[in-house]
């Protein structure tokens, strides 16, 4: 244990890219099992290498870099499968997009045709909840 403490100290981690290739990496592992097909198996070890990599860099100041670019591309796509999850649990409000700005906007359910003003920018427009 104690071996496996000085190993991993002061190494960079786990961020959401190495979620994110593990994921890809299953997938392709997956697929490859069914499909047997080998150029999948070597796409799979490629990025578990580069998982372990990352995880056992020191480089602190690069992986956050990665890790940054990473999340402007794949932020919008993961705070909508996020806003998704909400809306889905959410049985009391209804969710809007104002018209004018883009924000999400959350009223309560049952009350009919309402006016709702947005936060934002101060667009009132009318919907049914």
């Amino acid at each position: 244990m104690n071996f496996i403490q000085r190993l991993l100290y002061g190494r960079y981690g786990w961020d959401q890219l190495n979620f994110c290739l593990t994921g890809v990496a299953l997938v392709l592992y997956l697929l490859d099992l069914f499909l047997d097909a080998s150029p999948l198996y070597f796409l799979y070890l490629l990025c578990i290498l580069v998982v372990l990599f990352r995880v056992l860099s020191r480089n602190y100041a690069r992986r956050r870099a990665e890790n940054a670019k990473f999340l402007t591309v794949a932020g919008p796509v993961i705070r909508w499968f996020k806003l998704q999850r909400t809306i889905h649990r959410d049985k009391e409000h209804r969710y809007f997009k104002c018209p004018n700005c883009g924000q999400q906007l959350r009223v309560p359910r049952g009350k009919g045709k309402i006016s709702i003003t947005c936060r934002n920018c101060g667009v009132s427009f009318d919907e049914k909840t």
